[in-house]
């Protein structure tokens, strides 16, 4: 029998792996979830003679099922190209004796390429699969990565249109100048005044306003996402788990069987959860650590069984983390409690008093979290000591891995989850660097960077400054709905 897909707050319907693509979120609000997480039916071994695209054929082909094999191979080799400016798409680097997995050697320099790069592919193919005629209006809503690599990946596919709304102040300037210079016919980017959760907030209201929604499937469109709450978006984020683990053994100090670490750099809690199904499908994984900036939201909830959103938002050097409404979540509390019930009852109590109690009992999902002048701090130690350069994301991940392996005396070797090119954010890596540089325009902090890193500036940001802004729009998050409306009567 075909896996099939069900909500994580009760909507009895089963869906394939395709239909939950192209619809992205079930009518009730809930995520999609496989029934149950498949298990890997190959001999693990094989994965170390694997390069990306083989690797990701045999892990997708587990999770999204209804594919054939054709189908399925057509989406990943369009996706994993001469975009990546490396074959192995997702290499593994060493430094000061940790162990790095490179995700931004894609088109927008985010960890988001990788599952981006495949998405538009599974949609349009989830789409002919279902006889679905509608034009497909993805409406996603970013913390500065997911919006470009969106983007990027949507512009200018037929039958396709992109709108994309970020937090106006809440992101990197370089993140912001990647959006808002988005070329293509299909793609829309809207700034709000707001932060990350009042833009995600709202696309989620979208997304189940029944009225909405027959209104313009009546004007022949329907509504997907290329978030992380799409399942199409979040599976292709397991493979590189497979990946790392691979190259560990490789080329590394680990034998086959060993258990690995993995510290994930969280927001949305979409990247981490990934990791989790890695775990479950069989790779042997140890401790996932959930590294929380200053916004330590998902910390907090690990260490105290509270999770509670009444709190001060901050605005950090880490802005894709700057999140406190964490959508996967809701995915790791199905699949522990094991429960529609459970999970819509937490999501309600998260809605009314915007906080929940749920002890979760997983012994290999641990929260940890580095403060800004900590992140700070460990970028400039890596450097020092190795030459090496993190963004600022990487630099959260790599401080929480230091106080956590402290703090638990674990020798497991680890994994640090890498998700993005120091360049997106070199103002502040320059910043940690030497402080001489605190004055300096961001983006010439970029080419500071590259002479301080002796690494040439990646294509996708050389002179972005000089390139036109083609969307200027900002909005207040009540205007998002008939903003939305408007675009598409057009």
């Amino acid at each position: 029998m075909t896996l099939k897909f069900k909500s994580t707050r009760g909507n009895k319907n089963l869906i394939t792996a395709s239909q939950a693509i192209v619809k992205g979120i079930s009518e009730d609000g809930g995520l999609y979830v496989p029934c149950e997480i498949p298990k890997i039916d190959f001999e693990l071994k094989k994965i170390l003679e694997m390069d990306y695209k083989e690797l990701a054929y045999e892990v997708l082909k587990l999770i999204i099922p209804d594919f054939t094999e054709e189908e399925l191979k057509y989406c990943i080799n369009n996706a994993y190209d001469e975009k990546f400016d490396t074959e192995l798409i997702a290499p593994l680097k060493s430094a000061s004796g940790e162990y790095f997995l490179e995700l931004f050697h894609g088109k927008t320099l985010a960890f988001k390429d990788i599952a981006l790069s495949i998405l538009p592919y599974l949609l349009k193919t989830s789409a002919k699969k279902n006889g679905v005629n509608e034009e497909i209006v993805i409406l996603t809503a970013t913390s500065g990565d997911t919006g470009k690599a969106a983007l990027e990946g949507f512009a200018n596919v037929d039958g396709t249109k992109i709108i994309v709304f970020f937090p106006d102040e809440g992101v990197s300037p370089v993140q912001k100048k990647q959006m808002v210079t988005q070329t293509g016919k299909n793609t829309c980017v809207v700034g709000i005044k707001g932060n990350f959760d009042d833009a995600q907030t709202a696309v989620k209201q979208i997304f189940t306003d029944k009225e909405l929604a027959a209104e313009l499937k009546a004007n022949g469109y329907i509504f997907s996402s290329a978030n992380s709450i799409n399942i199409g978006r979040l599976a292709p984020q397991i493979v590189y788990y497979f990946y790392a683990y691979a190259q560990m053994v490789k080329n590394y100090s680990i034998k086959f069987g060993d258990k690995l670490n993995f510290t994930v750099p969280t927001g949305n809690f979409g990247d981490i959860l990934a990791g989790y199904y890695a775990k479950e499908m069989g790779l042997p994984i140890d401790k996932l650590i959930c590294a929380s900036n200053d916004n330590k939201v998902l910390y907090d909830f690990f260490k105290t069984g509270t999770y509670n959103i009444d709190r001060e938002f901050l605005v950090t050097i880490s802005p894709s983390m700057d999140i406190l409404i964490s959508s996967n979540l809701e995915r790791l509390l199905y699949h522990i409690s094991k429960s529609s019930k459970i999970t819509n009852s937490l999501m309600e109590s998260l809605n009314k008093s915007k906080k929940y109690d749920f002890k979760v009992s997983s012994d290999y999902v641990v929260g940890e979290y580095a403060s800004q002048s900590e992140t700070f701090d460990v970028i400039k130690e890596v450097y020092e000591k190795s030459g090496y350069v993190m963004d600022t994301h990487t630099a959260v991940a790599y401080a929480s891995y230091k106080k956590y392996k402290q703090k638990s005396n674990d020798n497991t070797k680890n994994v640090i989850i890498s998700t993005a090119s120091p360049y997106k954010f070199a103002k502040d890596v320059c910043v940690a660097i030497d402080l001489k540089y605190k004055q300096e325009d961001p983006f010439n902090a970029i080419k500071i960077l590259s002479d301080i890193w002796k690494e040439k500036i990646p294509a996708p940001i050389k002179d972005i400054d000089k390139r036109e802004v083609i969307h200027k729009t900002v909005l207040k998050k009540d205007e998002i709905k008939n903003f939305v409306r408007d675009f598409l009567k057009k």
